[in-house]
């Protein structure tokens, strides 16, 4: 049978960013199980909404603050009922609108795998593009460029057997959980799943993104003279990107097809 799944959406003060998340679900071919809005906003336009506005069946929500990202993360998880979960962070969207039913048959035909990735739509040098790869341990040095965390679907008991995702880590708290999953079966789905919201925290603090990285990546694996040689090329990249020539640079690469590289 295909297992259930529990689709999570943390926001805060964003309603706006929200709502574009809500329709996108609303619109699936498929449904979750159940759609849990995990509001930790100091504001009360969000939790009015919520209340005020009729909402599917399946859609719940838990309106009390939380102590950040990972926090808001490990409630949703905590109240998740499906065999799946996704977190769809409030301002991104499914690409299409059979995401839902194309992952929950793929789950259905590989009962082995226990999480997934696929292709992500985003915003690079002023660019749109489409990024994604099969995920592979031996390079998570290089962090999560390509296989982005609004494009996991994992099974609950994932978190159950690893654990929750940890607070002390602001903004790669994803990437320490990349690294901690990286032997657990795995499947990469070659399809577009998420437009990303490019104005998240981790876009915003790329460079603090990267110091946590090498924290979570040496916490698990230790030194690396391959990361700390990788890490260099990505801060130049992101200085050359703010750049005309930069943008220039991606443009062309992008026309040769190597966005993805």
């Amino acid at each position: 049978m295909m297992p259930s799944l529990t689709v999570v959406t943390i926001c805060f003060n964003n309603l706006a960013d929200l709502q574009k998340s809500c329709d996108s679900v609303d619109r699936q071919s498929m449904h979750p199980f159940e759609h849990w809005i995990i509001n930790g906003s100091s504001g009360p336009e969000i939790a009015e909404w919520l209340q005020t506005t009729p909402q599917p069946a399946y859609r719940k929500w838990l309106n009390e603050r939380d102590h950040g990202i990972a926090d808001a993360f490990n409630k949703g998880i905590a109240h998740a009922n499906g065999e799946v979960i996704h977190l769809l962070n409030s301002g991104d969207c499914y690409a299409d609108n059979d995401v839902i039913e194309t992952v929950m048959a793929s789950f259905e035909k590989r009962p082995e795998i226990a999480w997934l990735s696929g292709n992500i739509e985003m915003t690079r040098g002023g660019m749109k593009v489409v990024v994604g790869k099969p995920f592979e341990k031996l390079k998570l040095y290089r962090g999560m460029r390509s296989v982005s965390h609004p494009t996991w679907f994992l099974k609950k008991k994932v978190y159950e057997d690893t654990g929750l995702y940890r607070q002390e880590y602001k903004i790669a708290m994803d990437y320490e959980m990349m690294c901690r999953i990286a032997d657990v079966p795995y499947l990469y789905i070659d399809k577009t799943l998420i437009r990303f919201d490019d104005t998240g925290v981790s876009s915003l603090n790329y460079l603090q993104s990267l110091k946590e990285n090498k924290k979570a990546y040496e916490s698990h694996f230790g030194s690396s003279l391959l990361l700390h040689i990788w890490q260099i090329r990505l801060k130049t990249l992101h200085y050359l990107l703010q750049t005309p020539f930069g943008k220039w640079l991606f443009g062309l690469k992008k026309k040769m097809g190597g966005e993805n590289w």
